[in-house]
């Protein structure tokens, strides 16, 4: 039982290495780039073990988007709890959430572009959704943060009422996240210029914040 029990210890921590190992050659490399047996090398562990423990590439993509998501939610632990944000008016709640992407556009570059990547390998993958279930859980959901600051917008007169806020919500974190990760792709077309993507990203929030303050 003894011997048992040491033997998944082994194989946990194996687990947790190869993905975090992979979760870093991904952000260095990208993910098509990197081949399983890179992955194995950088293990110290056959690719065969790789595979019995994964299953597939994709799967280990998964799980490495996974610890890289939970890792960057780590980073947010407690900012929007504390005293200093709750204290503002609901608009500038709002304001300074949207600012979440400016942040990590500037601080965590490769790991936007690195989400552009792994959309469009689910897609040609045709991951179902029951495989990302943890993936989804791990994303950062500044959702309930949002809407509670904008009803506490509504309560202090700094915001609309009259407005459908998910649809709002959803209107702009998508459009923040697809204009970051289509910054950060780079240039592909010849009168593609990114040289003000930050700029691009402050407009849109400003147009955001402008629709929903109220007068």
């Amino acid at each position: 039982m003894e011997n048992q029990h040491s033997h998944e210890s082994l194989k946990t921590k194996r687990i947790g290495r190869a993905v975090e190992i992979s979760a870093e050659m991904f952000l260095k490399q990208g993910i098509e780039a990197v081949k399983m047996t890179d992955i194995a090398d950088a293990c110290g562990v056959g690719v065969a073990t790789l595979y019995r423990y994964f299953g597939t590439k994709t799967a280990i993509t998964i799980a490495a988007m996974t610890y890289l998501w939970t890792e960057l939610k780590e980073k947010f632990r407690g900012v929007f709890e504390s005293q200093a944000f709750l204290s503002q008016t609901g608009c500038k709640r709002i304001h300074d959430l949207m600012r979440m992407y400016l942040q990590l556009f500037d601080m965590h570059p490769g790991f936007m572009k690195l989400l552009g990547e792994f959309d469009l390998m689910l897609i040609r993958e045709e991951v179902p959704k029951a495989a990302l279930y943890d993936y989804e859980r791990s994303v950062i959901n500044f959702y309930p943060t949002v809407e509670a600051s904008f009803q506490a917008g509504v309560q202090d007169g700094s915001v609309r009422g009259d407005i459908d806020f998910k649809l709002f919500y959803l209107t702009i974190t998508h459009s923040m996240m697809e204009l970051c990760k289509k910054i950060l792709q780079g240039e592909l077309l010849p009168s593609d210029d990114f040289t003000d993507g930050k700029a691009e990203l402050n407009m849109l929030i400003d147009m955001a914040i402008s629709y929903l303050r109220k007068d």
